[in-house]
């Protein structure tokens, strides 16, 4: 199996659009491309899926072990020709002064060697000085290419080349020239999400077509064959999640898509039939047994979501008669009473009592830690739970005397304390949590499922 680390000296590199070329590029020789994204970003994994046409897994320090990280890498990667894993930020930057969660702890637990994607602008003889610090910080990572981004034309591709060339014994994978073209629309959490742009497809086709003429695939190629993999660790044996004959509803759409492809896939590996919900053109729910809205950008359809009362009136009526809701961020501000944003602003779901105003700065970001109360709707762990969260938007208005599942150790939530509003069998928080794994949501809530079907059935029967 051959992977590759693709990394940089710091963040807003170009990484992202590289990835994706690669990705694309590497696909239309006939390998089938595998893609990775370090950390808990949602919004990269859904451009990589759809340049590689294979989803993107996330890998992340703070939300698995390192034997559940090498577990699903090692799964997925051994399907591929060829593996990418996108870092986020810098190669050595992380959360401690040890850099025990940077990319190059990850780069080193995955024995990938890495691709520098270097931000070529202002910068000439510098490069070098770069490049060998980097070489020099860490002798256990393999620095095994560059690709220079953001090259300003001929003469300054021929300085950089000749300076890496003349002072390190790194080798020169590529050179991307400046190109507006090439950069993807931002908004406030980052890139613009690929399912709800329509223009994502050409952009992806028109990036590839510049990889292919400005880096060197076949020397890319060879610099990760060699690679020899870690052994598949031994998972420590927990309860697994059953869902055989349960049916759920999920939302993706252009307005909500944020999901881990991982739970996705847990999921229906456990027997789950998922049902996909567009909030913006069904006017109801299907015929299931519970529902999952995951984040995304509600507050950019708020007309659209506001004008379809029926699905709203819908989900209402459900979770007043018990079916179990699991929500996170965005699906939080859906489930609200209303949404505003600047002059725009409209009815929401109200299930949660409270109404959701979007700011100007982020509100709660980054990585975060909860607690559970107890008074959630199911049992509670002991050990605290990891978690992330990145919202603009906050609760006014919130009625008092209302139930939440978490407290927040570290971290925004709802109100700085707490999180994960409770009503019947409804959990709605600001912070995502990975649902798989021994210490995510997916077993208690199936199990939540579960009891709320065979309810439904009784009462079938008796009437």
């Amino acid at each position: 199996m051959s992977h590759l680390f693709i990394s940089a000296a710091h963040k807003s590199s170009g990484k992202t659009t590289i990835t994706l070329g690669l990705c694309r590029a590497l696909h239309e020789r006939g390998l089938k491309v595998q893609a990775f994204k370090k950390g808990p970003d949602y919004i990269d994994p859904i451009w990589h899926g759809q340049a590689s046409r294979q989803p993107s897994y996330n890998l992340d320090f703070h939300m698995m072990r390192d034997d559940e990280i090498l577990s699903l890498f090692l799964r997925h990667a051994g399907r591929a020709d060829i593996s990418l894993i996108e870092g986020n930020k810098g190669l050595y930057d992380g959360m401690d002064v040890e850099g025990s969660n940077s990319n190059a702890a990850l780069a080193k637990l995955l024995g990938a060697p890495v691709v520098l994607v270097l931000d070529s602008v202002g910068v000439t003889r510098g490069v070098a000085p770069l490049v060998l610090g980097y070489q020099a910080f860490d002798p256990a990572i393999n620095i095994a290419g560059v690709i220079l981004n953001k090259v300003g034309g001929p003469r300054h591709e021929e300085k950089l080349r000749a300076v890496i060339e003349r002072y390190t014994d790194v080798k020169v994978l590529g050179a991307v020239r400046m190109d507006a073209e090439l950069a993807i629309v931002e908004r406030h959490l980052g890139l613009m999400p690929g399912n709800e742009s329509d223009q994502a497809e050409a952009r992806i086709e028109a990036i590839s077509n510049r990889i292919k003429a400005q880096v060197d695939l076949d020397a890319l190629i060879n610099i990760a064959s060699p690679v020899q993999l870690p052994r598949m660790p031994e998972l420590p044996v927990h309860a697994q999640a059953t869902g055989a004959g349960l049916r759920l509803a999920y939302a993706s759409d252009k307005a909500f898509g944020f999901y881990y492809q991982e739970d996705l896939d847990t999921l229906r590996a456990a027997g789950v039939a998922m049902c996909v919900l567009d909030t913006l053109s069904d006017h109801g729910l299907p015929d299931v047994d519970g529902l999952i809205i995951g984040g995304g950008f509600p507050e950019m359809f708020i007309a659209d979501l506001a004008a379809n009362s029926a699905l709203r009136t819908d989900i209402r009526r459900a979770v007043d008669a018990g079916m179990p809701v699991y929500a996170e961020c965005g699906g939080l501000m859906y489930l609200s009473r209303s949404l505003r944003w600047s002059d725009k602003a409209g009815d929401m779901v109200g299930v949660i009592p409270g109404d959701t105003v979007m700011g100007e700065r982020p509100v709660g970001r980054g990585y975060a830690s909860l607690a559970e109360t107890g008074s959630g709707p199911w049992p509670a762990q002991t050990e605290p739970i990891p978690a992330h969260e990145f919202h603009y938007s906050h609760l006014e208005n919130l009625d008092p005397g209302h139930t939440y599942a978490y407290r927040v150790l570290r971290g925004q939530g709802i109100d700085g304390s707490f999180d994960g509003y409770v009503r019947n069998n409804l959990l709605a928080s600001y912070c995502h949590r990975r649902g798989s794994g021994e210490r995510g949501w997916i077993t208690p809530f199936l199990s939540k499922v579960s009891a709320y079907r065979a309810m439904r059935s009784t009462v079938t029967e008796v009437g």
